[in-house]
């Protein structure tokens, strides 16, 4: 599933985090990256254990938690703290595949990848080129989102950043380790509980929501790891 997730921030989010982001010290984002996906990449990163990441990752996190649409599509277990990266001056990142399991920096955890996300903290007209091609069954998908908006797609998924340019494409990028691994399984959810919300605005009495509420859960329950 390839899901567009809008305002995750808001404008003022959106502006502190520039904010921070414009004036703090970046690196290689090659650091970050596992032998193949270093041939192909070419950005800048912030080191994921300076101060400002940290603030900013707990900034989003927290937004996260405010998202209905993410946690229905996710079903977050775990979220690798958000990670910041930056393409100027002809940056692009080659067709590559995330790596499935990621350490976190200074602990004993490891997150596996089901799901991928990035978090569009630059305004499509702020830059030229730098969409994010994404293959999937159905395709190849150039995306490139409104400031604040999120995309979340597998992991599994071949992708790229095509080269920037002009001006610069800031953006936050994070993994999800969803309590239900299959991504077949996790759509069907999806569209269980959207349907089922539907049915509870437009029929409130109706023993079809209710109904329609049970399979979701048992479903839930059969698929599930906590």
């Amino acid at each position: 599933m390839l899901l567009q997730v809008p305002d995750v921030l808001t404008a003022e989010q959106v502006a502190q985090c520039r904010k921070a982001l414009d004036a703090a010290d970046w690196a290689d984002g090659r650091v970050t990256a596992g032998y193949q996906s270093a041939q192909a990449k070419h950005n800048q990163q912030l080191p994921e254990d300076s101060d400002v990441a940290r603030q900013l990752g707990d900034a989003i996190l927290g937004a996260l938690q405010q998202s209905a649409l993410f946690m229905s599509a996710a079903l977050p277990l775990k979220v690798f703290p958000p990670l910041f990266n930056r393409y100027a001056g002809g940056h692009s990142f080659g067709s590559h595949v995330d790596n499935a399991i990621r350490p976190v920096r200074g602990t004993p955890h490891k997150v596996r990848t089901d799901l991928s996300a990035t978090l569009f903290l630059s305004a499509p007209d702020e830059y030229d080129g730098g969409e994010l091609v994404i293959e999937d069954t159905y395709g190849t998908h150039a995306v490139k989102l409104p400031v604040g908006h999120l995309l979340l797609y597998p992991a599994s998924s071949l992708h790229l950043v095509q080269p920037v340019t002009r001006g610069a494409r800031v953006a936050s990028f994070f993994w999800i380790q969803s309590m239900v691994r299959d991504d077949g399984q996790r759509t069907l959810l999806y569209d269980l509980d959207r349907a089922t919300q539907q049915v509870h605005r437009d029929l409130p009495d109706s023993s079809a929501a209710l109904g329609l509420t049970g399979v979701y859960h048992n479903l839930l329950r059969r698929w599930a790891d906590t």
